[in-house]
């Protein structure tokens, strides 16, 4: 089996640390060409091998260079989507102290903590794309559209709208595989786009718990529809990746 080196044109600092190596070398050292360029090259090599190890992955190689990339980018949104979430648990666990806000905080808290799915999930998604049956199927979208109108007919306002956006998504996810296309893509930039939409909430929510008057009851009623909706993006990335 051929080795697999990591290429360090994807790492700016690896790039960036061979090219010093190799002035040094040269230059200062003065080296001969012939040693000095091997030199930088491994160097290169090496400093990327390590930012890759330390770097967030999803953990799987497909065959489309560009899918694998976009996967990768997309671990790391919902990586990032799930430590802010962590944080803003903690922060909710200080500030909804009071007997009148338990069920407000248990709401934020289930919120937060279903986001920690998320990475693994993703992760599950990219090597489900990668399988030898990698091409999504009529059927399965089909399937996810239904249950997507399920959910929308049960929900109101923010909620439904979100769900409504999904299902046009799969929609036209679901024109692709008729057409005999690839819709690999189209389903994880609709991920994508539900990541980043529920990151906006999770901030929304964030900077509404510092700013609220928590004995207002209108204040915490908009806390919990804040909550709900970022429960509802988390419901249709589930639905995305199962």
């Amino acid at each position: 089996m051929a080795l697999k080196l990591t290429n360090p044109l994807h790492y700016p600092l690896a790039v960036l640390a061979g090219g010093i190596v190799l002035v040094l070398g040269v230059r200062l050292v003065r080296l001969p060409s012939l040693v000095a360029v091997p030199v930088a090259i491994a160097t290169s090599i090496g400093t990327a091998a390590i930012r890759q190890k330390d770097e967030p992955e999803a953990g799987i190689e497909l065959e489309d260079p560009k899918l694998e990339a976009e996967i990768k980018a997309l671990y790391k949104k919902g990586k990032s989507l799930a430590e802010q979430a962590v944080a803003l648990r903690d922060e909710a666990t200080e500030r909804l102290t009071g007997a009148s806000q338990m069920e407000l905080m248990g709401a934020v808290q289930y919120a937060c903590d279903r986001t920690q799915e998320l990475p693994t999930k993703i992760q599950q998604l990219g090597k489900r794309l990668g399988g030898g049956k990698s091409l999504l199927s009529a059927e399965d979208l089909t399937q996810q559209i239904k249950e997507a109108k399920t959910k929308r007919n049960k929900s109101s306002g923010a909620a439904k709208a979100q769900w409504q956006t999904l299902i046009d998504s799969l929609e036209r996810n679901l024109n692709l595989a008729k057409e005999g296309e690839d819709a690999r893509q189209a389903q994880v930039v609709s991920l994508s786009t539900l990541i980043s939409n529920a990151a906006g909430t999770l901030q929304q929510l964030q900077n509404k718990l510092r700013t609220a008057d928590l004995s207002s009851t209108s204040e915490t009623t908009e806390l919990r529809a804040l909550s709900d909706e970022f429960s509802s993006f988390q419901e249709n990335v589930e639905l995305l990746v199962a």
